[in-house]
């Protein structure tokens, strides 16, 4: 089924903004751009299963090498025909390289030239990641879209430990560039991944602007920009996409790795962003917290112990047409599993259907009136938690 190969193309452009709509060809079918990918870290969207996410809508998901690498490593999973085989998930998959476990448990790794040494947060064994061991598990998980190893640093980090880091970041991205072609020359008629680059660089848009030119003389597939949704200002955040994104190139892909509120989404299509992965839909899900037409709310609070409506009157899923906010308040009070699993189904609905009326308002020249009007309907509930 699907693709022999990956591409990518554009479909449809908004006039006033750098918004896109287009498609990505993968060995697994095509996602129709722009496109949020839910996070099934270790092979699974937390709560939810493969049926339940086919049935919102979801195209595409994204797994940690760094998880899959401990457990149940890459030699069960190639065993079993690889990663879409071993989780019954025949969609297309991303597989992240690791590079965020460097950033968020810094205090079990060493970064050198060579690569990461790591100890594993399970049983403390220590592990060592080159760029080419990264390509080579990556290559046996047998995912459609894979990432290079890269150093994601913490902020705030000064301008010299960022542009170290934006090199090494650079060498790095050649040495999997060059395992990544060896591997696909080893097996020509297997694996058909698409390798992409990542953007580095802190805070400062110079070393953003330079790790951007430099990947792309490389020739990746598309192009990630990493190393934000650290705790950095909103306005960081927007002045490195406003230096980089011009600077990649228009008919490949250009995915912003971890970001995940709505209306950031809704702003990151606006320059020109075309995939998002984040955790925020089923880790805040999993706490209480929904989103819908008018912005946020949090199921647990007590105002909705008699609200029988459903979450989002808007919202066809299957918790918003089945039950309450009142019940699925009560599932949490009481510690039922089923209220994670409601909160978290309505809200991975509610980004599928983000991403859909983008698109549409995208094709229909229409979408700088759908995101003002989406913006000021969003922030109805802000002031009521």
């Amino acid at each position: 089924m699907g693709y022999s190969d990956f591409a990518f193309s554009i479909e449809g452009r908004d006039r006033w903004t750098s918004a896109r709509a287009g498609i990505i060809l993968t060995p697994h079918g095509e996602v129709k751009t722009p496109v949020f990918m839910p996070v099934g870290t270790q092979g699974v969207v937390k709560t939810l299963s493969h049926r339940e996410l086919e049935d919102v809508g979801v195209p595409m998901m994204l797994s940690n090498t760094y998880h899959l690498y401990l457990r149940p490593g890459p030699e069960i999973v190639g065993r079993a025909g690889g990663l879409h085989k071993f989780i019954g998930w025949d969609r297309p998959i991303l597989t992240d390289s690791g590079g965020y476990q460097i950033f968020s448990m810094a205090t079990l790794n060493r970064v050198t030239e060579e690569g990461v040494t790591f100890q594993s947060h399970l049983d403390g064994s220590h592990h060592l990641f080159t760029p080419e061991k990264v390509m080579e598990i990556q290559h046996t998980l047998g995912a459609d879209i894979v990432m290079p190893l890269d150093e994601c640093v913490a902020y705030p980090t000064n301008h010299e430990y960022a542009r170290q880091s934006s090199e090494l970041t650079i060498r790095w991205a050649e040495r999997c560039r060059v395992r990544f072609e060896s591997l696909k020359a080893q097996n020509p008629d297997g694996s058909r991944a698409a390798l992409f680059g990542i953007v580095q660089g802190s805070v400062y848009p110079n070393l953003r602007e330079e790790s951007a030119k430099r990947l792309v003389t490389m020739d990746f597939a598309g192009y990630a920009i990493g190393g934000l949704s650290v705790g950095e200002p909103k306005t960081a955040m927007y002045e490195v996409l406003w230096a980089t994104l011009p600077l990649l190139p228009e008919d490949k892909p250009r995915y912003l790795m971890g970001l995940g509120y709505p209306e950031d989404l809704v702003d990151c299509v606006a320059l020109g962003v075309d995939m998002f992965d984040c955790v925020i839909p089923t880790r805040n899900g999993r706490n209480g917290q929904v989103f819908t037409s008018k912005g946020r709310l949090v199921l647990k609070n007590a105002r909705y112990a008699e609200d029988f409506s459903p979450i989002d009157p808007q919202c066809g899923c299957y918790a918003c047409r089945n039950y309450s906010r009142a019940y699925i308040r009560h599932l949490f009070q009481v510690g039922e599993t089923l209220a994670l699993r409601l909160a978290s189904l309505h809200n991975i609905h509610f980004f599928q259907g983000l991403m859909h009326q983008m698109r549409e308002a995208i094709m229909e020249g229409s979408f700088e009136d759908w995101r003002e009007s989406f913006k000021s309907a969003f922030r109805q509930h802000e002031s009521l938690e």
